[in-house]
C-alpha cells in the first residue's frame, strides 16, 4: 500500500527537497498539482482530502488559512512558523518530552521546529530536565546558517550570475558540490557585494523562532541570539555557551556530555560525540565545517571547552533535520513507520 502525500507549496526550498525524498520512496505515492492549478486553493484542498499527510510549505498567513479551510480531520504538518507554539498543534521535535515526544499515528496537526530552534533545544532541554542547567538562565546561542535557509530569494540573490565572489566570478573559489558550495575571494582584499561574508541578521531580538526556543528549552526568558547567513547552500552550526553561572549544580563538561548521550541514546536522528571529537576534523585543527552534514538528515552534537567555560555545538543541515528531514521523521511517526525511513543518515 502507498501512502498519499501531498505538499502544498512544493516549488520553495524546503518543498523541493521533500519531493525529492519521498519520490523515491516506493511506499509513498505523491499527489501533484501542475500549472496554475498549484495556486488554485480548491484544488489544494481536494488534494489534502485525499491525502493520508499533507505538508505545508507556505508562508504563515497561508498556512493558517490552509489550516483553518482544510477541516479537523486532515492530517498537516506546517513547515512554516505559524503553529509552532499554537494550541492543538504538536510540535513535532520527537526526541524532547513534551514537545514532540508524545506525538504518534493519532496526531492531525504537527508544526515542524524552526530550522535554528532545533539545534538550541536538542542542546539546552536534556540540561534543564535533568536539574544541570536553571531554567532561569540567562543564555545567548549564534547559529550559522547556509543561505537556502532564507528561501527562493535569497538562493536567488546569492546565486546570481556573474555577481562579485559569487557564481559566474572568475575570481571567485567554489569547493564541494552545488548543494555545499563556499565561495570566496582572493587574500587581495577586493570588495564583494554585501554577500560574500557572514552576515549577522536579526538584530532586533525579535527573530521568529525565539518564541519556540524558549518554550520548548523549558526557559523562562528567550535567549539573546545571533543568527548569522554565510555564502554556502545548506548547512548549519548553531553554538550555546553554558557559564559556569548557569549551571543548577556544579558540572563538568563531562557530566553535560553524558547527560546528552544519555537522553539521545538509541534516537536514530542525533548523535552525541565523544569529548574532544571536533579535533579529529580538519589535521586536528579544531575547526568545524557547517556544511558537512549538507544533504543529510541528522544531526551531531559536540561538547567544547572545558568545565568552567563549556560550549555545546550543533551542527546539521538546515534543509535535512533542520526543515525537510524533520518533517518526514514527523510524517512517519503519524502514518506508524520507524521514524528514519527514508532518510538519509551517517555515522
Amino acid at each position: 500500500m502507498a501512502y498519499k502525500i501531498f505538499i502544498d507549496g512544493q516549488a520553495g526550498t524546503t518543498g523541493l527537497r521533500l519531493a525529492g525524498r519521498l519520490k523515491a520512496r516506493p511506499d509513498v505515492e505523491l499527489l501533484e498539482i501542475g500549472g496554475a492549478l498549484r495556486k488554485d486553493i480548491e484544488t489544494r484542498l481536494a488534494c489534502i482530502a485525499e491525502a493520508d499527510v499533507s505538508f505545508l510549505c507556505l508562508p504563515d498567513e497561508g498556512a493558517r488559512e490552509i489550516a483553518r479551510l482544510a477541516g479537523g480531520r486532515a492530517r498537516l504538518i506546517d513547515a512554516s512558523s505559524a503553529h509552532r507554539t499554537a494550541a492543538g498543534w504538536a510540535y513535532g521535535l520527537p526526541e524532547i518530552a513534551g514537545a514532540g515526544a508524545d506525538m504518534g499515528a493519532g496526531a492531525l496537526r504537527v508544526a515542524n521546529p524552526g530550522c535554528h530552534a532545533t539545534g538550541f533545544i536538542l542542546s539546552v532541554r536534556p540540561l534543564i530536565d535533568a536539574g544541570l542547567l536553571r531554567a532561569d538562565a540567562a543564555l545567548g546561542a549564534h547559529s550559522l546558517t547556509g543561505y537556502s535557509g532564507g528561501g527562493k530569494p535569497m538562493v536567488a540573490e546569492y546565486e546570481a550570475p556573474g555577481r562579485a565572489g559569487g557564481a559566474g566570478d572568475a575570481s571567485s573559489c567554489e569547493t564541494g558540490s552545488p548543494s555545499s558550495r563556499i565561495r570566496g575571494r582572493g587574500a587581495g582584499g577586493v570588495p564583494g557585494d554585501g554577500l560574500r561574508a557572514p552576515r549577522q541578521y536579526a538584530l532586533a531580538q525579535a527573530h521568529k523562532h525565539l518564541p519556540e526556543m524558549q518554550k520548548y528549552a523549558g526557559l523562562a526568558t528567550a535567549p539573546i541570539f545571533a543568527p548569522i547567513v554565510c555564502d554556502f547552500y545548506s548547512g548549519m552550526l548553531v553554538g550555546v555557551p553554558i557559564p559556569k553561572s548557569a549551571l543548577a549544580k556544579p558540572a563538568t563538561i563531562g557530566d553535560v556530555r553524558e547527560t546528552l548521550a544519555g537522553r539521545y541514546g538509541g534516537r536514530p536522528l542525533v548523535k552525541v560525540r565523544e569529548l574532544g571529537a571536533e579535533f579529529a576534523e580538519a589535521a586536528g585543527s579544531g575547526f568545524l565545517a557547517a556544511d558537512a552534514f549538507a544533504n543529510r538528515d541528522d544531526l551531531e552534537i559536540f561538547v567544547t571547552g572545558k568545565d568552567d567555560r563549556i560550549e555545546i555545538v550543533a551542527r546539521y543541515d538546515n534543509l535535512g533535520k533542520g526543515a525537510s528531514g524533520a518533517a518526514i521523521q514527523n510524517m512517519n511517526r503519524m502514518l506508524g513507520l520507524p521514524e528514519e525511513t527514508g532518510l538519509v543518515l551517517g555515522e
